[in-house]
């Protein structure tokens, strides 16, 4: 696998029976930190941020996953980007919070497939049924830290910070190809 770790190219890394591996495109990526009534950053993002870790909220094509007491990831397409962070923006007043644009330091995978969850398990200490179809955990992969979303059965989203993506992606890849000798 020959990648440019500072911008790898959408499209599949491996695949296999088992799975497929692949770079998502880059969506708008904002990381959120905020406290308190949550209403006035609702109305400014046109969605309603979950309460529990882990849970996820979208509206249209921008979604939001929990991470944490007083933190969210925030996906959108790149074209709003500008628009969240000036509704943000105009209630930082009267509602105190931290917005970051983070798109540059991130790359998606995604992982579907019959063995997705199984192919997880090669790297990740968690245990993949607890994540719930429509729910995301950030978690450790084979030492890196990632956030996982879990869309389907047999689908999942990892985020991971780009200078650890040649290191998965060859990991990942690898399973592929171990999973798929099994079937065999």
């Amino acid at each position: 696998m020959n990648m440019r770790v500072s911008s790898p190219v959408p499209g599949v890394l491996a695949e296999s029976k088992a799975a497929k591996v692949s770079v998502l495109a880059a969506p708008a990526r904002l990381s959120l930190r905020a406290r308190g009534d949550l209403a006035p950053l609702n109305a400014a993002l046109g969605l309603t941020l979950p309460e529990r870790i882990g849970a996820r909220a979208a509206s249209g094509e921008t979604e939001t996953l929990r991470l944490g007491p007083d933190e969210w990831t925030i996906l959108a397409p790149i074209t709003e980007t500008g628009r969240l962070i000036a509704a943000c923006a105009g209630i930082y007043a009267s509602h105190p919070h931290s917005l970051v644009d983070i798109s540059g330091r991130e790359v998606t995978l995604l992982i579907e497939g019959p063995q997705a969850a199984e192919l997880l398990t090669l790297g990740c200490a968690r245990d993949i049924e607890t994540i719930a179809v429509g729910e995301g955990r950030r978690t450790i992969f084979d030492g890196v830290t990632v956030v996982l979303w879990r869309d389907a059965e047999n689908r999942f989203r990892m985020d991971v910070w780009n200078s650890f993506v040649s290191h998965l992606g060859h990991l990942l890849e690898t399973g592929c190809k171990e999973l798929a000798a099994d079937i065999a």
